[in-house]
């Protein structure tokens, strides 16, 4: 594999094509408004300008990083890929659109690739006609940091394609591990329960975000709190996981918490939004 598309210019995706890019690949990031790939780019460079004032590259290393990335909004930049990694909104119908028209813009060998961190990989693969070579990619943010990723393996998803993908990750400086498709596959099936009960424990009372969180770090030697964290990833995204899994496996144990639920309706989503768990708007947050 030699020219890698990312497909979202978000937090994950730009995280992606650093990543990438940085590992020597060429790279053509792709989002729907120019603005999404200013901020995405912009974002890129900030977090290589931090490994140059910290000496870890040089200034020339940096620009030649950026050079491997082109930014475009033209989706049908995507039709010489040899591998498509969508980290688009967690939501069915999007993904399931969004491989459908890549499936006949690409070439027939091309891997499609999703950084879904909850939905199935068998069902996007059902809107292509290459489901051999539709795979989960499941990088944890910030990428550029975090070493795993998880490979998750669709109904139909090809021993060769997994190879290439688990290679691939390896390349990029992670440690691929595999998984088969299952609702929130293993990260999110662990972590989204513990993240939703000790949101039950704030709403009942139990004790402060504070307090929740100090337990679990000094007591479980985590490096961050569950309410810090989901702060972090989101509380829309936590919320549009922990649906997944109800729906998913009928199991009642995965009900999201109502306090989440208003959060999020409130449109309180953690750290993107200002304010969630911890109030970020005045530099207060965790």
């Amino acid at each position: 594999m030699k020219h890698i598309v990312v497909i979202g210019a978000g937090t994950m995706g730009n995280g992606i094509a650093h990543t990438a890019a940085a590992s020597g690949f060429d790279v053509t990031l792709i989002d729907v408004a120019e603005a999404f790939l200013e901020r995405g780019m912009s974002t890129s460079s900030a977090n290589l300008q931090r490994g140059v004032d910290k000496g870890k590259m040089s200034a020339d290393e940096q620009q030649q990083i950026i050079g491997r990335i082109r930014a475009t909004s033209d989706v049908n930049a995507a039709a010489n890929a040899d591998i498509v990694i969508e980290a688009i909104i967690e939501n069915l119908a999007a993904k399931t659109e969004l491989f459908a028209k890549l499936d006949s813009i690409t070439g027939a060998d091309c891997i499609l690739a999703s950084n879904t961190s909850s939905i199935s990989i068998t069902k996007i693969a059902a809107a292509t006609k290459r489901p051999d070579k539709v795979i989960g990619m499941h990088f944890m943010n910030p990428v550029p940091v975090m070493a795993l990723v998880e490979v998750i393996r669709g109904i139909a998803t090809s021993d060769d394609t997994y190879m290439r993908v688990a290679d691939l990750a390896k390349r990029m400086g992670k440690t691929a591990i595999e998984v088969n498709d299952y609702p929130g596959f293993i990260s999110n099936r662990v972590l989204m329960p513990m993240i939703n009960e000790a949101i039950f424990a704030l709403y009942e009372g139990v004790a402060t975000p504070e307090s929740i969180d100090g337990v679990m770090k000094l007591g479980m030697n985590h490096p961050m709190g569950p309410l810090t964290l989901a702060d972090f990833i989101g509380l829309d995204v936590c919320l549009a996981i922990l649906r997944v899994l109800e729906d998913g496996f009928g199991d009642p144990k995965y009900r999201p918490c109502p306090l989440l639920v208003k959060m999020v309706d409130a449109g309180w989503l953690g750290k993107k939004s200002g304010r969630g768990f911890y109030d970020y708007r005045k530099g207060t947050g965790a």
